[in-house]
């Protein structure tokens, strides 16, 4: 067991990693991370899939090798990652939006069942790779909405389609790992519950809709005000993959499979999260509204990170009010006509502040 997350992220400096889903608003933090912290970074992605987008208002970009390219696309994808000869691939490329899942099944479960195969074939070909990571989902687990937390061993069995094939990306993960990579590089995959933060312009996420609905002066729009999920800051599921697989590449023994949440106190539901939005911006206020005849979604979602937590000493850092205060501190500084320099200057802010709290632990 390790102490603590005191993990030294020095580690990463001149280290070759190669990002899918790079621009998007996970991989966006994440390569700003990487920068900070003097990786050499190669992403692999789709144009932004959001406009406005954090890749774009960060000029995350210009820090890194940027191509963009299909994770569907087996020989483009192999071309870039055999000329970037990566020692770290963290795999994020997916198509991640439940509602989209329903009206594109079908690019779904290509982007995120043969994505993740494409992926693994080339680091299954590469001399080079230590360390892999697949990031999926808290809700690959079969859902019974039962009220204590799902552990590593649950079943896997999304229902809806991003679900689902998420979790067909967890199994086909677990294949390769017992297939071809028994004394070769360490594979885990890791399973987030919903981040939030600066710079998330999705759509069906009830944060950017806060965000959408404060920058018109309108009320918030909730769908399921009751729904309850284990919200945390993006910063924390970040820090928690590349603590996996820095340790993983010092030592393939921590290989392996885990999730990664808030503590049970910080799985709250939708309409406690609005009204933190709501007391932190000021002035605003939401409304139920939801539709008839949605396609399913969970109720009640929450996962169990006792193993993270005995492995690694892991502890989250920022509880969700902190979250949701970080998220209004970056929204109004690009509300505010921020550039590119403002918006990368609150990227470290709250980056240096974080590692600063997992330090002090």
């Amino acid at each position: 067991m390790i102490n603590n997350m005191k993990f030294d992220i020095d580690f990463y400096k001149n280290k070759k990693v190669f990002v899918t889903g790079h621009t998007g608003f996970k991989g966006s933090w994440l390569c700003k991370i990487l920068t900070m912290a003097g990786a050499d970074v190669t992403g692999y992605a789709l144009e932004p899939p959001t406009e406005p987008s954090l890749f774009k208002l960060a000029d995350i970009g210009s820090g890194i090798k940027s191509v963009i390219g299909d994770i569907r696309d087996f020989d483009r994808l192999k071309a870039v990652f055999d000329e970037a000869n990566p020692e770290i691939v963290l795999h994020l490329a997916a198509q991640p939006i439940v509602l989209e899942s329903y009206k594109n099944p079908r690019y779904t479960y290509e982007t995120n069942v043969m994505g993740t195969v494409n992926i693994l074939e080339c680091v299954r070909s590469s001399d080079s790779v230590k360390s892999f990571l697949n990031v999926t989902t808290d809700k690959v687990y079969k859902n019974n909405e039962w009220c204590w937390g799902y552990r590593e061993d649950e079943p896997l069995d999304g229902f809806d389609p991003y679900s689902n094939s998420k979790s067909c990306s967890e199994l086909v993960t677990h294949s390769y790992k017992d297939s071809f990579f028994e004394g070769g590089a360490a594979i885990s995959t890791a399973r987030a519950g919903n981040v939030i933060g600066g710079g998330d312009f999705a759509k069906n996420r009830i944060i950017p809709d806060c965000v959408r609905a404060a920058e018109k002066g309108e009320n918030i729009i909730v769908r399921n005000p009751a729904s309850t999920r284990p919200y945390q800051h993006v910063l924390e599921p970040l820090f928690a993959y590349l603590m996996i697989a820095e340790k993983q590449y010092e030592n393939r023994g921590y290989s392996g499979y885990y999730n990664v949440g808030p503590d049970e106190s910080d799985c709250v539901d939708t309409a406690a999260i609005v009204n933190m939005f709501c007391e932190k911006w000021g002035g605003i206020s939401w409304e139920n509204a939801a539709p008839k005849d949605a396609p399913h979604e969970a109720n009640f979602l929450k996962l169990d990170c006792s193993k993270l937590k005995s492995v690694f000493g892991w502890r989250p850092r920022w509880r969700v009010s902190e979250a949701v205060e970080k998220t209004v501190e970056w929204t109004r500084v690009y509300l505010g006509g921020g550039s590119a320099d403002d918006i990368d200057k609150i990227m470290q802010k709250q980056i240096t502040e974080y590692m600063r709290g997992q330090n002090n632990v």
